[in-house]
C-alpha cells in the first residue's frame, strides 16, 4: 500500500530567483522549486517587464515541500541565512523592488512562523540592521519562462553561476549540511 506523500507550498523572494532555486533545490523535504513572479499587478507578467521594476512583482521561488521532513520553520531558517534580509528592494548589484526580501505565506500557520522567526532573529542581532523582508498573503504565482527553470544546473559554467550563486551553495553546504538532499 503506497503512502501518499503531503504536499504544501511557500513562496519565497530573496533577490535573483537562480540563486534561491539552487538552494531550494538541495533540502531535504523539498518536492519541487519553480522560479516565478508573485506580488504584482500585470497578469501573466514577462521577465522583462518584472525587470522594469513598474509591475509590483518579486523574483520568487514556489517551494513544494512535504512538512513531514522538513518544517516551515526550517525552511525559513534557510531563506533567513541564505540572503541579506536587511536590504531594501535590494540583493548584491540586483537593485529593484524585484528583488525584495518578501514572503508569500499561503496559510495562518506559516505567516505566524515567519513573523515570530523575523523577531527572534532581530532580538539575535545577528545583522547589524534590522529585517525589512516583508510578509505578505500569497494571492498568485506566474511560473517564469522556461529558461529561467533549474538555471543554475544548466549553466553550472555560465559566470553569474560560477561568481555569484557557486559562493551562495557553498555557504549553504556548509551551514546546513545535515539538511542536504543524499
Amino acid at each position: 500500500m503506497s503512502q501518499t506523500i503531503k504536499e504544501e507550498k511557500i513562496t519565497l523572494g530573496s533577490g535573483c530567483f537562480w540563486c534561491t532555486e539552487a538552494i531550494f533545490q538541495r533540502l531535504q523535504g523539498v518536492i519541487k522549486v519553480e522560479s516565478g513572479y508573485s506580488g504584482g499587478q500585470t497578469k501573466n507578467p514577462t521577465y522583462e517587464q518584472v525587470c522594469s521594476g513598474t509591475t509590483g512583482y518579486a523574483e520568487v521561488i514556489q517551494v513544494t515541500y512535504n512538512p513531514n521532513q522538513i518544517s516551515v520553520y526550517e525552511l525559513l531558517e534557510v531563506f533567513f541565512k541564505t540572503h541579506d534580509p536587511t536590504t531594501l528592494n535590494r540583493q548584491g548589484a540586483d537593485v529593484g523592488t524585484q528583488y525584495r526580501s518578501v514572503i508569500f505565506y499561503h496559510t495562518t500557520d506559516q505567516q505566524q512562523i515567519a513573523k515570530q522567526l523575523i523577531h527572534e532573529l532581530n532580538a539575535e542581532h545577528i545583522w547589524t540592521n534590522a529585517i525589512v523582508t516583508q510578509v505578505d498573503s500569497f494571492e498568485t504565482f506566474y511560473k517564469a519562462e522556461s529558461y529561467h527553470q533549474n538555471y543554475f544546473n544548466e549553466n553550472t559554467n555560465q559566470g553569474y553561476c560560477r561568481f555569484v550563486i557557486v559562493p551562495k551553495l557553498e555557504k549553504f553546504e556548509k551551514v546546513f549540511s545535515a539538511k542536504i538532499k543524499q
